[in-house]
C-alpha cells in the first residue's frame, strides 16, 4: 500500500500536516519526540549497567553448591 506514495505524495502529506497543525506545534512535537528518544536511550544504558553490575556481583559471590558424596553412607 505504501509502495505507491512516492515523493509527490509525501510532499502533499507534509503540506497538509503543516497546514493543519502549524509550524510551532510541529516544532514542539518534534522537540518532545527528541526528549523521549534521549530519555529512552538513557534508561536502556542504565538498565544495561545495572544488569552488568548484578552479574559481576553474583559472579564474585558465587559458591560451589555441587553435592558431595559421603563415603560413610555408601
Amino acid at each position: 500500500m505504501l509502495n505507491n506514495i512516492g515523493l509527490p505524495g509525501l510532499l502533499l502529506i507534509a503540506v497538509v500536516v503543516l497546514v493543519l497543525f502549524g509550524r510551532g506545534k510541529i516544532s514542539s512535537l518534534m522537540g518532545e519526540v527528541g526528549k523521549g528518544i534521549t530519555s529512552f536511550k538513557k534508561g536502556v544504558a542504565e538498565g544495561t549497567k545495572e544488569l552488568d553490575d548484578a552479574s559481576k556481583e553474583s559472579a564474585e559471590t558465587a559458591r560451589d553448591v555441587t553435592p558431595t558424596e559421603d563415603k560413610d553412607k555408601v
